[in-house]
């Protein structure tokens, strides 16, 4: 099941040492997990389901506008952790987690995907360490599966 963690942001950057690897203002950060199993066909629905949720404010304050219609952009960051079982002991299992072989297709399409709907994504480096830096954009963040 492909795992998401939605945060709106109204800035984020990811840095691999002291480069900046990507940077957006208003929009999405997504932290990205796969696991075995998981499907071109789940990376493309949880492209368009993101693409399109209305999370930002219309003119009367109500959460009614995607990400085109405020100018806002994609921050996706390959996160396996997202996969961490931690039911016994105190180590968390990653077993879960997609191999890095089957991992970096479906995170690939999933960046064309995003951008394929005329966003601009950003990213952080599969596999590498990262610093993410954000600042929120309201109490809005997401857990999307599929």
């Amino acid at each position: 099941m492909l795992r998401v963690l939605l945060q709106r942001v109204s800035r984020a950057e990811v840095r691999i040492g002291e480069r900046k690897a990507g940077s957006i203002g208003t929009g999405f950060l997504l932290l990205v997990g796969f696991t075995h199993g998981d499907t071109p066909e789940k990376v493309d629905w949880m492209a368009e389901k993101t693409s399109g949720l209305r999370l930002f404010s219309d003119a009367d304050g109500k959460m009614n506008l995607a990400l085109s219609e405020v100018g806002g952009a994609v921050l996706v960051v390959s996160q396996f952790t997202l996969y961490g079982n931690a039911e016994k002991g105190k180590r968390p299992s990653f077993i879960d987690a997609a191999r890095p072989e089957e991992a970096i297709p479906l995170y690939e399409r999933f960046l064309a995907a995003l951008r394929e709907r005329g966003l601009r994504v950003e990213s952080g480096e599969f596999g590498e360490m990262m610093d993410v830096e954000l600042v929120n954009d309201g109490p809005v963040t997401l857990w999307l599966e599929r």
